[in-house]
């Protein structure tokens, strides 16, 4: 598949999506370049943004299947991986799927179960299998979990852990919309389209195997050695800032790398540039490390540190 063809077939997804999610297009385009890379997503925004509305009409023109999950503080990771179930006319026990086994998975409020229950997701994303009962069960080629968390609203929640926050490619902040978008919502709901009724679902334009050789042809992405040097010099410069406790991990490394080829896909090249990796730096890095205490108290944020950290780091020419 050429980059015109990639390009096209990714440009039928987008106006799929933003035909039902008004004003959302920046946020569309970062689901799409973690899609590519086969990573995961943590959404960050207030109630009411198109947070679920997003992910199921993204799963729709994909032609992927779409699963939810609303985590809350009495879910059991056997709600999430499945279970086995003695059957009395087989004599045997027979296992029963969780909503896990799915294309896109949407973990509704990840942040109100206790780590216990988060952990079940762990495996699932880094190692697209579950355990259940000593026996590995994979999961499909398409797995990704869309993860949601509410930024103002942390009464019985839980932190994720470090170790699961890495393991999301992306962390997407989704903004209110613009005034237009919001007025362009209040038409549409006026002549009676509601786009979160499930019978006017997004129509595939996309099958599975499409699916697939887009992520093939991200991952066929060229990106030329100097790219490459900007990416470790970004994420080493984290890890010697004293605005951070904590820097990005290599592993932090490898994701911008997989996002910086997954945007050079959307726009229709074949080749990664360091605009590419500016673009999708501050997705990938703000969830990776720790603002210092003193910074915190002034009322500064991780993206506040990034920003300045990037314009002292030099992009090749």
């Amino acid at each position: 598949m050429n980059p015109n063809e990639v390009a096209a077939q990714l440009t039928r997804v987008r106006d799929a999506v933003a035909a039902r999610v008004v004003g959302q297009e920046p946020v569309i385009d970062e689901a799409l370049v973690a899609f590519l890379a086969r990573g995961h997503v943590l959404l960050e925004g207030v109630p009411g943004v198109a947070k679920t509305l997003l992910v199921r009409t993204l799963a729709g023109a994909l032609g992927a299947r779409f699963g939810r999950i609303q985590f809350t503080p009495d879910l059991m990771p056997s709600d999430i991986t499945g279970v086995s179930v003695l059957r009395d006319s087989v004599g045997s026990f027979e296992f029963h799927p969780g909503p896990v086994f799915t294309d896109l998975l949407l973990a509704d409020e990840i942040n109100r179960a206790p780590a216990k229950t988060q952990s079940a997701l762990l495996e699932a994303m880094q190692e697209k299998q579950v355990t259940v009962d000593g026996a590995p069960r994979p999961l499909g080629d398409l797995f990704t979990v869309f993860a949601t968390q509410n930024p103002v609203e942390y009464e019985g929640t839980y932190p994720l852990p470090e170790a699961q926050l890495d393991r999301f490619l992306l962390k997407i902040r989704v903004p209110y919309p613009s005034v237009e978008a919001e007025l362009e919502m209040l038409a549409r709901y006026t002549d009676g389209r509601d786009p979160e009724r499930v019978e006017t679902g997004t129509a595939s334009v996309l099958d599975e195997a499409t699916a697939r050789a887009l992520r093939a042809a991200a991952d066929a992405v060229k990106v030329a050695p100097e790219v490459r040097d900007y990416i470790a010099r970004l994420v080493r410069a984290t890890r010697e800032d004293p605005g951070l406790t904590l820097g990005g991990s290599p592993r932090a490394a490898v994701a911008l790398l997989k996002a910086a080829r997954g945007a050079a896909l959307l726009a229709g090249r074949d080749f990664a540039t360091p605009d590419d990796v500016k673009d999708y730096a501050q997705p990938v890095l703000r969830h990776r490390v720790v603002l210092a205490p003193e910074l915190e108290v002034e009322g500064r944020s991780t993206d506040d540190v990034l920003q300045l950290l990037f314009t002292r780091v030099p992009a090749p020419q």
